[in-house]
């Protein structure tokens, strides 16, 4: 992992680690958004990995049907 991709994936570690366990199962993706986000920051780095995640969170809302969605 790049360092900007280990920094950038920060946050997300400390969600599933600290908040995941708190909040309901909601996701409507296989994989779930925050495994999708580190998968795509191992693949293809900080830019690129950030930029596949931010278009993940913006399909991830009640109109979209949800589904598997692996990392491209």
């Amino acid at each position: 992992m790049s360092p900007l991709a280990f920094v950038i994936a920060l946050p997300i570690r400390f969600y599933r680690r600290f908040l995941g366990p708190l909040l309901p199962k909601a996701c409507r993706f296989h994989p779930s958004c925050s495994t999708y986000a580190m998968q795509a920051l191992e693949k293809h780095g900080g830019l690129k990995g950030s930029a596949l995640t931010v278009w993940r969170l913006l399909r991830c809302q009640p109109f979209h049907p949800g589904g598997f969605d692996p990392v491209p």
